[in-house]
């Protein structure tokens, strides 16, 4: 299973013209990736050039687009580490923590350790093993800057039963927004993509998949509000590009937020938290609702704000 964050864009520019294509990734990558690892992935079709599978072999000119599709490669291993976890409820079949700002769901480019499941590892010792060999028990996902609500599962079984939940928006999820601005009481219901110009962002485009938010202002102090949103799908950057959509981007988002708002704040990181999560456990059908408590900086502008 391959996601939109685990994917990296270049442009080739005179330094690298009449390279191999293998040798301008790898050359890009150095302190990362090896040419091998590089080799794999254009035999997989997983690098395209100017959107076409190319080989390695092949020598670049100015200007030609690579585009990178990262993946675990057959061998690779995730680690157990022993991270601390907020736990929020756990039983044989699942496990759900409050998960902090910072923490990477799972190894990613860049990432490879300190993730919630080098985490996971270590606490279950045993995890279902998945399609991609870096993401067992993984059912959904937070941004590396969100916090909250973030939920595993310790069984195949359940691990397929939670994901279809979420793919049939069998499970409630409410999260709360710092936002710059005020919008109104909305549904929003835009397509999400890939930013046709800025390759790493996410943005409404007409040939996006479905995405649909609720948002609801609950607080406001004339500069800054407080924004309950609830989504029915689960995008990449869902809340956070539908709310600069509205109008309102979220204060500390680097990447859809207002940069000058950010430093006048001083928020280095998005201020969203997913506070609740709520669903039929998928073995024993208890209903089960789990809170997490805000971040100590979003717990600062809630009791500023309301």
């Amino acid at each position: 299973m391959k996601t939109e964050e685990d994917f990296d864009l270049i442009t080739v520019n005179e330094q690298n013209v009449g390279e191999r294509l293998d040798k301008v990734l790898s050359n890009h990558f150095s302190e990362t990736y090896s040419r091998t690892y590089f080799q794999y992935l254009i035999d997989q079709n997983l690098v395209l050039l100017n959107g076409v599978p190319a080989k390695k072999r092949h020598k670049v000119c100015l200007n030609d687009e690579i585009e990178v599709q990262f993946v675990a490669t057959p061998e690779a291993q995730v680690k157990p580490e022993a991270i601390p976890l907020s736990i929020l409820f756990e039983d044989e079949y699942l496990l759900a923590i409050n998960k902090p700002i910072g923490m990477v769901v799972h190894p990613a480019p860049g990432h490879w350790n300190g993730t919630f499941v080098n985490a996971l590892l270590n606490h279950c010792g045993i995890l279902p093993e998945s399609e991609n060999l870096l993401r067992p028990g993984i059912v959904h996902r937070l941004d590396k800057d969100t916090s909250g609500v973030l939920i595993a599962a310790k069984t195949l079984e359940v691990q397929q039963k939670l994901t279809v939940l979420f793919a049939d928006r069998q499970i409630y999820k409410e999260y709360i927004a710092i936002c710059v601005g005020k919008g109104k009481d909305e549904e929003i219901n835009e397509p999400i993509g890939r930013h046709p110009i800025h390759r790493k962002q996410m943005a409404v485009v007409e040939n996006g998949k479905p995405a649909i938010s609720y948002f609801q202002t609950i607080g406001w102090d004339e500069k800054l509000s407080v924004v309950k949103a609830t989504i029915a799908t689960g995008r990449t950057h869902q809340i956070r590009v539908h709310l600069k959509h509205r109008g309102t981007p979220v204060l500390g988002d680097s990447l859809y937020g207002i940069q000058s708002m950010n430093h006048k704040y001083g928020v280095d990181h998005q201020l969203l938290h997913a506070s609740i999560l709520r669903f039929k456990h998928p073995i024993t059908g208890k209903l089960i609702e789990l809170v997490a408590e805000p971040s100590e900086i979003l717990s600062h502008y809630l009791k500023k704000i309301l």
